[in-house]
């Protein structure tokens, strides 16, 4: 190994927000001060006002974080451990780790996101991933969830410049202090630009192989040029577009359009945002809502799902501030191209949304477009998410047995 498994210490963890922070944030909820509104103006403008007069009226009163804390604290056994990173000194990791029954289970740092979501998208896809199979069934896993610097419980650098690199580095020291030398990948969002940087700084060393339900090759929704792709350009050139692909080039028009905005301010003044947000839980709670909402295919949000989500950010260690900084730090990011086998999940209502043909690369060894779903699929749709997983990895798969000695199954 290249760091030794001695070098920190696993801690046990349990979220357990002060009483003080408790009733401080109860106190701001009975100051919030709402804004008017617009008639008739439903989603066009934002949050519409009656949504979230509905949710702040649950938070102050029905909603019980202890009850949540106790039930994620139940199912997901988490761990702390300190982990130096090059330039910033040690970053405390918050992570969720579990160990599937099956000795040779494949290790997987999954579930790896970014805002607005956090380590509870593994909530769903944790049970499936590591639950035991006979040899003819299903591959299994050991699960390792992060939560990323600036995030949930793990610290935040307190300097400038942690960008990609960085969390790639971080993330596979973790994964090496685990004992798990070599492992597979899955993200989306943020977790799809750092695992692939993963790939490229790690790839066939410590990175086998690497999954994404966010497949972006492009940084728009141009189809590839003659000069870059001359195979693919003309291909697009002879074939027509499906309905399916016009519905999702029109999804990311809309995204580009009316969506984004959030983004161009985190990746240029995030501080500034970050002093409303920090100070207001229900500018906090409207800042992610919206996405919730708008990200997703038509998911069923309940109301305490909601303001559980939303409460991690704001009982979160460095606080909700922290978690925007990413978009400053990985502004400019270039696509690179990896070389270790990876897979592509997609999901209609998925923010960007652009023809398979397009994203086609020489290692992409794996494919599953599915008619439901969005932004948050571990959430949304765990079970086709660990489906195409397992599809993936397990036997038959193109990438079984990409760990060597680690293919899955009990008994193998």
């Amino acid at each position: 190994m290249a760091l030794s498994q001695l070098d920190s210490v696993e801690i046990p963890f349990k979220i357990t927000v002060p009483d003080s922070e408790l009733d401080l944030l109860q106190k701001k909820l009975e100051l919030a001060r709402l804004p008017d509104t617009l008639s008739e103006a439903g989603w066009d403008y934002g949050v519409p006002l009656s949504e979230v007069k509905r949710l702040l009226a649950r938070w102050k009163q029905g909603y019980d974080w202890r009850q949540h804390e106790a039930a994620l604290n139940a199912e997901l056994p988490q761990f702390t451990r300190m982990i130096p990173v090059e330039g910033f000194g040690d970053v405390n990791m918050h992570y969720v780790h579990k160990k599937s029954a099956v000795e040779t289970a494949i290790p997987l740092l999954g579930g790896v996101r970014t805002g607005p979501g956090s380590f509870i998208e593994v909530r769903k896809i944790l049970p499936l991933l590591t639950a035991e199979s006979n040899d003819s069934g299903h591959p299994s896993f050991h699960v390792v969830a992060v939560s990323l610097p600036g995030f949930g419980f793990s610290s935040a650098p307190t300097r400038k410049g942690f960008g990609l690199d960085r969390y790639a580095e971080v993330f596979n020291k973790l994964m090496l202090t685990l004992g798990y030398d070599q492992y597979v990948t899955q993200g989306g969002d943020w977790g799809y630009m750092i695992t692939r940087r993963m790939a490229v700084r790690y790839g066939g060393l410590h990175v086998k192989a690497w999954h994404t339900n966010f497949p972006r090759n492009l940084e728009s929704a141009a189809p590839p040029s003659f000069w870059s792709h001359p195979l693919i350009s003309l291909t697009n050139v002879v074939t027509p577009l499906t309905e399916k692909e016009k519905a999702g080039l029109e999804r990311w028009k809309w995204f580009t359009e009316k969506g984004r905005g959030y983004g161009a301010e985190q990746s240029t003044q995030p501080q500034t945002l970050g002093y409303s947000l920090a100070d207001s839980p229900v500018g906090l709670l409207a800042w992610i809502y919206e996405k919730l909402v708008n990200w997703t295919d038509s998911y069923p949000w309940q109301d305490d799902e909601v303001l559980t989500w939303v409460s991690i950010y704001w009982f979160s260690l460095a606080g909700p501030t922290a978690s925007f900084r990413i978009y400053y730090e990985c502004a400019g990011r270039k696509t690179e191209a990896t070389s270790i086998p990876m897979g592509y999940s997609y999901f209609p209502k998925e923010i960007f949304s652009v023809p398979k043909r397009w994203l086609w690369q020489p290692n992409l060894v794996f494919e599953s477009e599915h008619d439901e779903g969005g932004h948050f699929a571990a959430h949304e749709k765990p079970e086709l998410l660990v489906g195409d997983l397992r599809k993936m990895f397990g036997k038959g798969g193109p990438a079984f047995a990409a760990v060597p000695g680690r293919v899955g199954y009990a008994g193998n």
